[in-house]
């Protein structure tokens, strides 16, 4: 493995892990902990392409980050150390693809929804795409504000075509760190549109839902390095950008993921486990970011 993982790994949990956590990490501990939670382009240009996105728009669009570290007794959760650099990650990431970036720390699920609901009725025309990151914790179609949780679905309708006008026919990319369920997963040994073509599209086209882990599974997160999936997806979007289409990155992604990251853990059944992101696409074109500028 070419990433080396310091102290302890845990997960984006629900109340069951949140319970052992508590057992085994006392509150107030300041330790740090793992916790979960080239090809060439084509040489059409975008514009004459029917098959790639177009990109010649003034803004390549906004990115709306949500990151929720603390919770509400109530909810039973655990405070998701780590999640700032995943945060500080994405800022980074995202701003040098062009984006406007919006950060938002530690929301309930109602200011979740006025966030993402604003962010819908936003003038989207000049722009190309809209990008949300979301870190929390989560269940499998469920992801948790600070006081409690709501269906992934109910804060991504905002974005569908008849809800979101200006959104239409680009795409609408959601990157998700939470957890899907509580299973673990072992491992196993292995050798080495266009106005001009349609007036008429799906409204749930042109989404991305990019999961840091299969449907199920717990999602890993390290308390000084970031989340598995973050570390990931921002060092394969900035190696890659301009070179490769999206899926071909979130490909790399999951590899990654994959192949690099091991839990290590002091809770008894929990170290040497690993985790698979998984990409969920109803786009219908290839999306590529924008090279990176030269430097003078």
């Amino acid at each position: 493995m070419d990433v080396t993982q310091s102290d302890e790994d845990t997960v984006d949990a629900l109340k069951l892990f949140s319970k052992k956590r508590s057992d085994a990490e006392p509150a107030g501990s300041s330790k740090t902990a793992e916790e979960v939670d080239s090809v060439p382009r084509s040489s059409k240009t975008a514009g004459s392409d029917p098959y790639r996105y177009k990109m010649d728009y003034p803004c390549i669009g906004t990115c709306l980050i949500i990151n929720n570290k603390n919770f509400h007794r109530s909810t039973g959760m655990s405070a998701r150390n780590g999640t700032d650099v995943d945060a500080a990650t994405a800022i980074k990431t995202f701003s040098e693809l062009g984006y406007k970036i919006s950060v938002n720390t530690d929301r309930t699920v109602e200011e979740m929804k006025q966030l993402l609901s604003s962010a819908s009725k936003m003038d989207h025309s000049k722009s190309a795409s809209f990008a949300c990151v979301l870190l929390s914790h989560g269940d499998e179609g469920v992801i948790y504000g600070t006081d409690g949780f709501e269906k992934l679905e109910k804060l991504t309708k905002y974005f569908k075509g008849d809800c979101c006008k200006s959104l239409v026919g680009k795409p609408k990319l959601f990157f998700i760190q939470a957890c899907r369920g509580a299973e673990l997963d072992n491992g196993i040994e292995a050798d080495s549109v266009d106005a001009q073509t349609s007036e008429r599209i799906p409204v749930e086209a042109d989404f991305l839902y990019a999961y840091s882990t299969a449907p199920g599974y717990y999602s890993w997160r390290n308390t000084t390095n970031g989340s598995w999936f973050m570390q990931a997806l921002c060092e394969m979007l900035m190696r890659f950008r301009g070179e490769l289409e999206l899926m071909q990155i979130m490909t790399r992604v999951n590899r990654k993921v994959a192949l690099h990251f091991e839990s290590s853990s002091n809770l008894p059944g929990f170290s040497g486990k690993k985790q698979i992101p998984c990409i969920v696409s109803m786009l219908t074109k290839d999306f590529y970011f924008p090279e990176k500028k030269p430097s003078h």
